[in-house]
């Protein structure tokens, strides 16, 4: 979705645009380089697009008991988070944030997971709407509760084994979303051990958008990235990064262009190099 087209359509009763703003930031833990991540909840207080309410990805919409950071919640959960939100039947879903579009892209896709389709990215975030001049609103949300009936798709969620069984398959491709250095080890881990997931590739999630506007590049561009790699021919893709939300920018790209049986690896690098069994390379 682009920002001149939610700008004059601000006012629309059904429209219920959700800010997913996370915080990352670096910091030091006993494994050496890594990050703390915060609700960007405070930050949407203090200014936001007019009308929008806050999706907390770090809280609500994060399973509590989650072995890892950020696992997926349960259908359950989901759905009470995103009642609460007023998403239900009959209503259209505007996604965005102020991190490059990764945390929308998380959110688009548990919708996806849960059966939801009528849910868009607003292409550049917060970053081109404030770029742009457009309103900035610090009223709470007044969305009605709604009645989110969640309809799972775990097809779209991988697990362990199955991007085990996915390396070296042939018709399987597993894009590593990080970036070229973290991809090839040579970047401070943050998580266990360096390097990526044998017989991946790579498509960093920032190659995706304009470094200045944070908007998604042009269809064309994004299509030679991933056919590049041979993403586009596949009989299945599974996208991964650290925590499983950069994996969702690629994968959510993916589906733009029309690439079917995609699935995103919710636990990613973090929960797979906590598994000493479990292959790594680097280079």
């Amino acid at each position: 979705m682009e920002t001149d087209w939610l700008a004059a359509h601000l006012n629309d009763p059904h429209l219920r645009i959700l800010d997913c703003t996370i915080i990352v930031q670096d910091a030091q833990t006993q494994q050496g380089q890594g990050y703390r991540v915060e609700s960007g909840y405070q930050t949407w207080q203090k200014g936001h697009i007019p009308g929008s309410g806050f999706a907390d990805l770090v809280t609500d919409l994060s399973d509590p008991n989650g072995r890892f950071p950020f696992t997926a919640p349960s259908a359950e959960r989901f759905a009470e988070t995103m009642a609460r939100c007023g998403v239900g039947e009959g209503t259209r879903v505007i996604l965005y944030d102020a991190f490059l579009n990764v945390c929308a892209a998380r959110l688009w896709w548990l919708l996806r997971a849960c059966g939801f389709d009528n849910a868009a990215i607003l292409s550049g975030g917060w970053m081109k709407w404030t770029q742009e001049g457009r309103p900035i609103s610090t009223a709470p949300a007044s969305y009605p509760a709604a009645r989110f009936i969640a309809r799972p798709r775990p097809q779209l969620i991988a697990r362990k084994p199955e991007v085990f069984a996915a390396i070296d398959k042939p018709g399987t491709l597993l894009i590593n979303a990080l970036s070229p250095e973290d991809f090839a080890g040579t970047a401070p881990p943050r998580y266990s051990r360096p390097g990526h997931i044998p017989s991946s590739v790579n498509v960093p999630f920032l190659s995706l958008v304009d470094p200045e506007t944070h908007a998604y590049l042009p269809e064309e561009q994004l299509r030679a990235k991933f056919t590049a790699v041979g993403a586009t021919t596949q009989q299945q893709v599974i996208t991964y990064c650290a925590v499983g939300f950069t994996a969702c920018s690629d994968a959510f790209v993916l589906s733009l262009l029309g690439v079917e049986n995609l699935a995103m690896y919710d636990g990613s690098l973090t929960e797979w190099t906590a598994d000493p069994a479990m292959p790594m390379v680097t280079g």
